[in-house]
């Protein structure tokens, strides 16, 4: 399917139902068809006329006009229309190019392969995911003991086009009740359903309107879950503020739910998690203002008049619970250690003059899991893993020898576990499973995928390169290893640099595509990110931020040096954080690149934190209300408010979906109308709306098939490569 068939749902998304879609999506004879002006000529491009409003806002004295303000609504007619001829615009656009097809067929076959997550226990049974290969979404199976597999949960049935996903599952103690959650269109909001898991029926009515929430049950009466008030306006892109936890007790009635935390307006917190304890004994309550930095509180289950204790009252770090053996809490903290470490505390005393390291800090990142009686500490030593198991009184057992070179996750079971299953993987190296016997220490192959790829024809391998300010940052480059270095290799550099967040080696089936069609593949490991604990993740937060983007910069600058690529044939791709990062590269150095590629980015940088969830973010980027220099900072690079009129920018193809209401479309909206405005020179500045589709979580296979063959396909056709 081409988007500009899907392209008029965008409106009819926020105000009608899945059964009347169809119907809104017919063509209305009067309304005016914006795509008519688009030009036949192959040459050019002649976007939609978007309307300039006479909006203007004040901050710190300084008059910043926002002539776009009104793609902000995204319930209007107006709205829907520039989306629509938008859609029409970019359409066409793709059509031109000859192997849009052959892009789409690699990547089908590269994702056509039987994928299987790592086995866990829930009751009587092993639970599973699955996906033979072209699914729309992954398949819950389960068996009891050497008995056959059987499905146990299908979210290819929730809807007909595969858009409603399944976005979590959590078993009671016993394992006889399941609640899992559902997205509809990529969204953030969830509905829960609660399930027998021996006759498979539904008790009571799903719960609605649950957001930024797990489900931690308690023995098997109920669950804890989080949510906001649902907004008055738009639920898609009004702010949401104040988070709450609730307890739901199964077979009740949701108006029911008792309020537990983050309900008056002193403990007000944006984010709220709820965690009970394996053995039922206590609950730990998360409270956060922003994505960074944690309250924390304790209390005692098994007493009924138990009073809230404070853990942690700062927000200074974050803290959360990792295990605990009856009143022996172990907590994992960066709390006075930036690259975090395990304590030990008591449930009687648990505030943080008490703590015990168990496993100190070190030089390198940690990151641990349990599973039995075992600590299993996985350590980033330049963004790739070490693995070493402890046990609960800090003394290392022994260091686990993984497969290679890579990334490894996993280790983790319950407290009587005696074995448990990690995987292994990097950018040539699909996602193996391996089973590890906790006693003795032995590693088994578990599961090999059969996806069509051969490691052995490419390489990847690790650089580091000096920023501008002389910092060294990591960056691995992935390519066949026939390519010649003579700079004429189409590339993709990917970053994302912010929110603590690592991007460690890992296999993707689309990535794998990109290197099969002769790219290179470039991962920098910019700060801004968690890869070197919280002081490199501060080095590019707030009034640091341009370290971020001078990073990427320099990144791209070695990648032309040494001649993996040059500037006609370098592209410049990142989503969400990602996306604010590639937009600020292309207005301070849009001669940088050939091709730009914003995802589903945070582009207005003075606007950001009014919608949905957004004033989260404040720890990363500050406010444009915050103070008159963190204002200032924020208009200089914000990417809609940087672009300058009659400035040549790279081709860019900004991408963003209709039901995204973590970084809400408008971002992309406005920014797409500015630079087309901006936009002097001959290269295409585009923007595709997916449609019933979020911030990228659950994603249909089928979508992403259309997606990267869209992307990889102007890619390509805008470094000049003429066939593949």
């Amino acid at each position: 399917m081409k988007i500009a068939k899907k392209a008029c749902s965008f409106k009819s998304v926020f105000v009608v139902s899945a059964a009347t879609l169809l119907l809104a999506c017919q063509p209305k004879p009067e309304e005016p068809n914006m795509a008519d002006k688009v030009a036949e000529s192959k040459d050019t491009v002649a976007y939609p006329e978007t309307r300039k409003g006479d909006v203007v806002d004040t901050y710190f004295q300084t008059q910043v006009a926002d002539p776009y303000r009104w793609l902000e609504d995204d319930r209007s007619a107006e709205t829907e229309s520039w989306v629509k001829a938008q859609n029409a615009v970019t359409e066409q656009y793709l059509e031109r190019i000859p192997y849009r097809d052959k892009i789409a067929d690699t990547v089908k076959t590269l994702l056509n392969y039987e994928r299987v997550s790592a086995p866990f226990i829930e009751g009587e049974y092993t639970y599973f995911y699955k996906n033979d290969g072209l699914q729309n979404q992954s398949v819950v199976y389960r068996q009891k003991g050497d008995g056959e597999p059987e499905v146990f949960l299908d979210p290819n049935e929730f809807s007909d086009d595969g858009t409603v996903s399944l976005a979590g599952i959590s078993f009671s103690k016993d394992g006889s009740l399941a609640a899992y959650q559902t997205s509809t269109g990529g969204s953030d909001w969830r509905e829960v359903y609660t399930i027998n898991t021996d006759t498979m029926e539904m008790i009571g009515e799903p719960l609605i309107d649950v957001k930024f929430s797990g489900l931690s049950w308690y023995k098997n009466d109920g669950f804890y879950y989080s949510s906001y008030d649902k907004p008055k306006g738009s639920e898609l892109s009004e702010k949401t503020d104040q988070h709450k936890v609730y307890y739901h007790e199964v077979g009740t009635a949701q108006s029911d739910d008792a309020k537990v935390f983050g309900h008056t307006d002193a403990e007000k917190h944006r984010y709220i998690g709820a965690q009970v304890s394996e053995d039922g004994k206590y609950l730990l309550i998360s409270a956060a203002e922003s994505t960074s930095g944690n309250r924390a509180y304790l209390k005692d289950l098994s007493q009924a008049d138990a009073q809230w204790v404070t853990i942690k009252s700062e927000l200074e770090g974050d803290v959360y619970l990792l295990t605990s053996r009856g009143d022996d809490l172990y907590f994992v903290t960066n709390y006075q250690a930036p690259k975090s470490r395990v304590v030990l505390a008591k449930g009687n005393a648990p505030q943080t003059e008490n703590w015990v390291d168990i496993i100190p800090e070190t030089e390198n990142v940690l990151s641990p899991n349990t599973a039995g009686d075992y600590i299993f500490a996985e350590y980033m030593v330049d963004a790739i893993s070490k693995v070493y198991q402890y046990n609960l009184q800090g003394e290392q057992v022994r260091e686990i020898t993984l497969p290679g070179v890579g990334s490894s996750s996993g280790f983790g079971g319950k407290d009587d576990a005696s074995k448990a299953y990690y995987t292994f993987s990097n950018y040539v190296t699909p996602t193996t499973i391996y089973e590890y016997n906790l006693a003795s220490g032995e590693s088994s192959l578990y599961r090999k995928p059969g996806v069509d790829f051969e490691p052995e024809q490419f390489v990847s391998k690790q650089v580091f390169y000096a920023s501008k300010d002389g910092t060294q940052v990591p960056m691995i480059i992935t390519y066949h290893k026939d390519t010649v270095l003579d700079g004429s290799n189409p590339t993709i550099l990917y970053g994302y640099g912010g929110f603590n967040v690592s991007l460690t080696p890992s296999f993707s089936s689309t990535v794998a595509a990109w290197l099969k069609l002769g790219g290179v593949y470039a991962v920098a490991n910019i700060r801004g990110g968690g890869e070197y604990g919280k002081s490199w993740h501060n080095a590019g937060t707030q009034m640091q931020k341009q370290n971020v983007f001078d990073d990427f910069i320099a990144a791209a600058e070695y990648l032309i040096e040494k001649q993996y690529t040059s500037s006609e044939k370098l592209a410049l791709r990142g989503g969400s954080n990602g996306g604010l990062l590639v937009g600020a590269i292309l207005t301070q150095r849009p001669e940088l690149a050939a091709v730009a590629l914003p995802a589903v980015g945070v582009l207005d940088m003075l606007r950001y934190h009014t919608f949905t969830a957004g004033a989260g973010w404040a720890y990363d980027y500050g406010t444009s209300e915050q103070s008159v220099e963190m204002f200032e900072y924020l208009l200089k690079y914000s990417p809609l408010h940087a672009l300058k009129e009659g400035t040549e920018y790279p081709a860019t193809l900004v991408t963003t979906a209709d039901h995204d209401d973590r970084v809400v479309p408008a971002h992309s909206f406005k920014f797409a109308a500015a630079l087309q405005a901006a936009q002097s020179g001959p290269k295409p500045t585009l923007i595709r709306i997916e449609s019933d589709a979020g911030h990228g979580a659950g994603t249909p296979i089928s979508k992403t098939i259309e997606q990267y063959a869209d992307i990889y396909g102007f890619t390509l056709y805008n470094m000049g490569v003429k066939e593949l």
